[in-house]
This record gives structure tokens, C-alpha cells and sequence, in this order.
């Protein structure tokens, strides 16, 4: 308001000063002036006037002025009165050209303050827009909101309160921080999209009004927040209808893998009962021996399938946590293969273990599940009779451990995919498993601090994984015992 009134006094006290001014000059150069000359010099405060104030100050300074040129210059001097035609003319073309010069100064300056007001509205939506879109969540929006608000309009304070229904309560940014003025009048703005009211802007100002731009550029940092509110809910639905998605994908997945898995040791194990039930089998028979044992591989096969499914849901859930002790590699790779004895009988198996290898911060349980996995899926795809290899060497501060086996070549865009829920390949129509085993060997590698991976071979395939060798910053200890390999 003080504002507008100091405007309005200045646009009507300057023409009058400016014109007096040109009075005074012209007073003491009279004599070296024609009329034309001073009726062109008179011209200057009206545009002087019509830059500064606008159209109606520089048509305010035409007025005034072509009222001292006729009182001081015109004959007779001192009145206003015109005997001569030819200075009625002069003076009705200067009152013509002051209106005209004051009214195409004023248009193009308002044509000027107009296009620096867009450019500061686009400048502070950029900045706004570029602000939202690197927003993640609705408490950054309302924040960010608030403080764009609070910077940009001469405001006492700001709230954005966003509608969050994943909230207990109402999201809310402020600024500044700190209670609202209770004295100052509150102007409310709402954020509203095409589908809802996505939540509401209250500002505090000293004057209580807001300009026309300023007015419009709120209606614009609304309608923003409302948009960005709108983009992170929809964001978040896409993201929990891909998680369903892949959720309903992964346990129609293990549904069928496991429906399959579990179904054939389980015919095999009621079939083999049922012929020790029926006694069809004597009691010192040969085969009555063959039964006992697929029952026992057979229920080993079960077990190491429920195993996997348990450390799956474990990895999956990230509670998956190793108690790290000090373990010797060779103890645990010979427990694996002796629990896998049956399942190996038809390959060569050959460990490579030095007898120094330091002594390796691990689970005992998960490690020895993660040579388990590994020599079952080297015994599946290797052909009978040939040798799989377990060696293991220190390399810096960790150890490397091999599992190497004679089956064929996996194609080098295949060999990052292999440790992927489900992913088989290599005469996989011709094997039995739920695809979960390298999956989990290397959840159990990751969490013990390694990594895992595959190479083929001139003569095979092998898998590598490293463990960290030391523990809470100790280093590795020396076996007591020496093992052989």
C-alpha cells in the first residue's frame, strides 16, 4: 500500500518538476531558441516522464507542458491566450505529438515491465520445477514447497500441508521454521489435480494482499506441488504393482519348481517302502539294500531342497546374518562331500587344499551349504566319471576357493546370469533342481563379505569365491592341526 501511494505522488510531482525544470532552462536561453526549438526541448520531460511513471505520468507531463509553453513562450507571454495562427498550430501539433510520443513510450514500457515480470515467473517456476523433480518423497515436496515459497514472495510464513495417506498424520513444510503469526491474516491456496485435492498452501504476509503476478505465481507453485504430489503416489503404486508382480511371478516359480522337486523323491521313497512292506524283497536280498539307500539319497535330495528354500526366504528377507568363527576351508569342503557321497559316487573327486591355508572367519553351517550347492550342480552337469577339483590359494587378504568339474561351456553373456533365481542353463531339460542353488551360494558369499563367480575353462567349467580372511581387523590364525588335501 505505501508503496502504491509513494508511486502515485511521484508520478504527479516529477512531470511537475521536470517541466519547471525545462521552464527555468529555457528562461535563460530564450534568446538563442525559436519556437520550435523550445517546443522540441518540451518534448523531453514527457518522455522522461512516460519511461519513469508510465502513460499516464508522461500524458500528465504533455499537459503541463504544453500549458508553460504557451504561458511563457506563446505572445502574449504570461497568459494563455493565442493571437497568432501560426502559434495556435505550433502548439496544437506539440499537444498532438506529446500525447502521441507519451502513449507509444508508456506502451512499449509496459510491454517491458511486462516481459521482465514473465521472465522473473518462468525464472522462479524453472527453479521450482528443477527443485520437485528431484523430489523422492512427499515430506521433500512439502519442504522443498515451502521454502521456494517463503524465498520468493515477501512472506512472514509458510505451510504446505500434503494429504498423506501412508502418514498417520498430515505431511507438513514450513517456513521458516517456528509457530505461526496468530496477528497477520491467513490466505489459504489449494493443491488440487484432475483426480483430488492432493493437500493446501497457507501463507502469512505483513499487507494481508498479494499482487496480481505474485497471486497468479502461487496458483502455479500449487498446481507444481499438487503435480509432483501426483507423480511420487503414482510412482509408489507402479513400484508396489511391480513388487506384486514379481512376487506372484517368483511363487508361482518355486510353486512349480518345488511341486516337481518334491514330487520325485517322494515316489521313489513310497515306492521303495512299499516293496520292503510287501515283502516281496527278502531280508539278506542285495536289493533290499539298493531300497534302503534310495531311500536315504532320496531323502537327503529332500532336505537339501528344504534347506534351499529356507536360506532363500532367509537371503530374501535380508535376515540372513553368518556367525563368523574361526573355520578351517578343508574341514568344511570334506563334511560337504561326505554328506554328498551318494550323490558324487560317479565322479572323481579330488581335493586341492594346501595344509597351510590359514584358518577363515565363516558360518560352518552356510559355508559348507555353499560347497553342497556347488559340487551337486558340478555332479549334475559334469559327465560320469570325470574329476571335479577343489583347491583353494591366498591371494592379499582373502582366500580363493575353486570348484572346478568337466562340464560343457556356458555362453559368456550367460555366465553373469547364472546366480539368478531360476536361471539354468546347459542341458537343463536333461537335469532335476529348483534353480535356487547358485542363488544362494551367493547370498551366503555376500554376506560373509566375498563374491562369487564362473569361468569356463579350456577343459570345463569352474566357480570362484573369495572370503575375507580377517575378522573385527584380526588377522587369520594357523591351523593347530595340519589337514592334508
Amino acid at each position: 500500500m505505501r508503496k502504491n501511494i509513494l508511486k502515485i505522488i511521484l508520478s504527479f510531482f516529477g512531470p511537475l518538476l521536470f517541466v519547471a525544470l525545462t521552464s527555468l532552462l529555457l528562461e535563460w536561453t530564450s534568446s538563442l531558441l525559436n519556437v520550435q526549438n523550445m517546443a522540441l526541448i518540451y518534448l523531453i520531460p514527457v518522455m522522461v516522464s512516460s519511461v519513469i511513471w508510465g502513460l499516464f505520468a508522461g500524458l500528465f507531463a504533455g499537459l503541463i507542458s504544453f500549458l508553460a509553453f504557451n504561458f511563457f513562450f506563446i505572445q502574449p507571454y504570461n497568459t494563455l491566450l493565442v493571437h497568432q495562427s501560426q502559434d495556435l498550430i505550433t502548439l496544437a501539433v506539440f499537444l498532438a505529438v506529446a500525447v502521441l510520443l507519451s502513449q507509444l513510450i508508456g506502451q512499449t514500457r509496459k510491454a517491458a515491465l511486462l516481459a521482465k515480470e514473465r521472465e522473473w515467473e518462468a525464472t522462479r517456476m524453472y527453479e521450482l520445477i528443477s527443485s520437485l523433480a528431484g523430489t523422492t518423497s512427499i515430506p521433500s515436496i512439502s519442504e522443498t514447497l515451502a521454502e521456494k515459497l517463503g524465498s520468493n514472495f515477501e512472506l512472514e510464513h509458510v505451510e504446505v500441508d500434503i494429504n498423506a495417506p501412508s502418514f498417520p498424520k498430515k505431511v507438513t513444510g514450513t517456513h521458516p521454521p517456528g509457530e505461526k503469526p496468530d496477528r497477520l491474516p491467513e490466505i489459504t491456496k489449494p493443491m488440487k489435480t484432475q483426480r483430488d485435492q492432493e493437500g493446501e498452501i497457507r501463507i502469512w504476509q505483513a499487507t494481508g494482499n498479494l499482487s496480481n503476478t505474485e497471486e497468479r505465481l502461487l496458483e502455479a507453485f500449487a498446481e507444481q506441488g499438487a503435480l509432483a504430489v501426483e507423480r511420487i503416489r503414482l510412482s509408489q503404486g507402479e513400484t508396489k504393482i511391480h513388487v506384486l508382480e514379481e512376487s506372484d511371478r517368483l511363487k508361482t516359480s518355486i510353486l512349480n519348481s518345488v511341486s516337481h522337486e518334491l514330487r520325485s523323491p517322494l515316489a521313489a521313497i513310497k515306492a521303495s517302502i512299499s516293496s520292503l512292506r510287501s515283502g516281496a524283497v527278502p531280508w539278506e536280498h542285495a536289493a533290499r539294500q539298493e531300497l534302503l539307500t534310495t531311500i536315504e539319497e532320496e531323502t537327503d535330495q529332500l532336505n537339501l531342497l528344504v534347506g534351499n528354500l529356507l536360506d532363500m526366504s532367509r537371503i530374501e528377507s535380508g535376515s540372513l546374518e553368518p556367525h563368523l568363527r574361526w573355520n578351517s576351508i578343508p574341514e568344511i569342503a570334506k563334511s560337504a562331500a561326505a554328506r554328498m557321497k551318494g550323490q558324487l559316487s560317479g565322479h572323481i573327486l579330488d581335493f586341492q587344499l594346501p595344509g597351510d591355508l590359514p584358518l577363515v572367519p565363516s558360518d560352518y553351517v552356510l559355508l559348507e551349504q555353499v560347497f553342497i550347492n556347488l559340487l551337486s550342480n558340478s555332479a549334475k552337469y559334469a559327465p560320469e566319471k570325470t574329476r571335479i577339483v577343489v583347491c583353494a590359494g591366498l591371494e592379499k587378504e582373502s582366500i580363493h576357493i575353486r570348484v572346478k568339474n568337466q562340464s560343457p561351456h556356458v555362453a559368456e553373456d550367460e555366465l553373469q546370469n547364472i546366480f539368478e533365481k531360476f536361471h539354468r542353463v546347459t542341458r537343463a531339460d536333461k537335469v532335476i533342481g529348483t534353480g535356487l542353488g547358485l542363488s544362494i551360494c551367493k547370498g551366503i558369499i555376500e554376506a560373509h563379505g566375498g563374491r562369487i563367480w564362473a569361468e569356463n575353462l579350456e577343459d570345463g567349467f569352474q566357480f570362484i569365491f573369495t572370503l575375507p580372511l580377517l575378522l573385527n581387523g584380526n588377522l587369520p590364525e594357523t591351523p593347530k592341526e595340519v589337514i592334508d588335501g
